[in-house]
């Protein structure tokens, strides 16, 4: 009988489904600022304030990720 080679183990891979992965809970920091400041350039210098800026750029974008069914 020939000798065997002691097999190394190996640690088993798992996979997790992509359901499972938790997500962010909506858009990130950046993500707003960078819409915030598009939002911004848009007005052409009309009054406005950066903190509505703010929250119509958060809204737009948790309003973009519910309709691609993310939280």
């Amino acid at each position: 009988m020939p000798p065997t080679t002691p097999r190394t183990a190996r640690p088993k891979t798992r996979t997790v489904p992509s359901n499972l992965v938790p997500l962010a809970e909506g858009p990130t920091e950046e993500q707003i600022r960078m819409r915030a400041y598009e939002i911004y350039l848009a007005r052409n210098g009309a009054p406005g304030s950066p903190e509505a800026d703010w929250r119509q750029a958060e809204e737009e974008l948790r309003g973009r990720m519910a309709l691609l069914g993310r939280p």
